[in-house]
């Protein structure tokens, strides 16, 4: 008799240990659980929509109860790895999927599938404090590099000038660095200043402009709060500087601004191709508009 209990207890355990190993093979798209969870959507990526990411599942599992949306940041870049991985079945980004991550992505037998989810407006913020209230794209170029260093250059006051940027898994980075600090030429090879102060996260920057009267930074508009100051910006010295906002980013004024994006494994099935239809609706795109976010229609245009 104890032979076969004993028997018995190893057949429990190593079905135990096999249900362990296949929860950990990838996205858990297709579980039931205790609480009636049928479906697990991995969603990971870009830190910029971390913060919009997590109220829409939020409010969706409040529609679908028996989904469950497990949401982390990491930066684009960390979004985009664990797709071409296989192993996240949304991955958010705040910029474009690169050529080589589409062909590693394929070698694997992952085909990415974009959708616009959202736009955003990078904002340029300083101290409260500070008096210049407006530069050229030239001129913010011109600081990050490093051929500006003070601010006084800049029509501000004679202190040195304090350069914060995400890091460089972040998709705000590369944006910034290829539309805002190369002027989106192709063939300008121009780099963030040495000097620049490398922060994992946007609150971060947030947080160091706050504090720090000489700093400059950069963020997503949903990330800007009342206590920093945004910066006017124009494309040039003799065009109309803008401030970013919703209404500036939908009439193409503003000149910082971008989509932001969801890529999945291939055509979307399922709950996780229900999921994006809800993302896109009317409903959704509010959520979009409260976090400081410029909603798209379903066809992923700007209303």
């Amino acid at each position: 008799m104890r032979n076969k209990d004993t028997h018995l207890s190893i057949r429990i355990l190593a079905l135990l240990l096999l249900g362990l190993a296949l929860a950990g093979c990838g996205p858990q798209t297709a579980q039931t659980d205790a609480g009636g969870v049928s479906a697990t959507i991995q969603n990971k990526g870009s830190d910029t929509i971390v913060n919009l990411a997590l109220a829409w599942a939020e409010r969706y599992q409040t529609l679908e109860p028996d989904v469950r949306i497990a949401v982390t940041g990491g930066g684009s870049g960390t979004g985009i790895a664990a797709l071409i991985n296989g192993t996240v079945d949304l991955a958010n980004a705040s910029r474009q999927i690169k050529t080589e991550e589409v062909e590693e992505a394929r070698a694997n037998g992952i085909e990415p599938v974009e959708f616009v989810i959202a736009r955003d407006a990078i904002a340029v913020i300083v101290h409260p404090d500070n008096p210049v209230d407006k530069l050229t794209l030239q001129q913010i170029s011109d600081i990050y590099s490093g051929k500006i260093t003070n601010w006084q250059e800049v029509g501000g006051e004679d202190r040195p000038i304090v350069l914060l940027s995400r890091e460089t898994n972040s998709g705000t980075h590369v944006y910034f660095l290829e539309e805002v600090i190369r002027l989106g030429e192709s063939d300008n090879k121009t780099l963030f200043s040495l000097d620049t102060l490398l922060l994992p996260s946007s609150e971060g920057i947030g947080v160091e402009v706050r504090q720090n009267p000489n700093a400059i930074g950069y963020d997503g508009l949903g990330y800007v709060t009342p206590d920093m100051k945004t910066i006017a910006v124009s494309r040039g010295p003799e065009q109309p500087y803008y401030s970013p906002t919703a209404e500036t980013v939908n009439t193409g004024q503003y000149p910082i601004a971008r989509d932001l994006y969801m890529y999945t494994a291939g055509e979307p099935q399922g709950q996780i191709k229900a999921y994006l239809e809800w993302i896109l609706s009317p409903a959704a795109q509010e959520i979009v508009l409260e976090l400081g976010f410029v909603p798209v229609t379903a066809e992923g245009e700007t209303p």
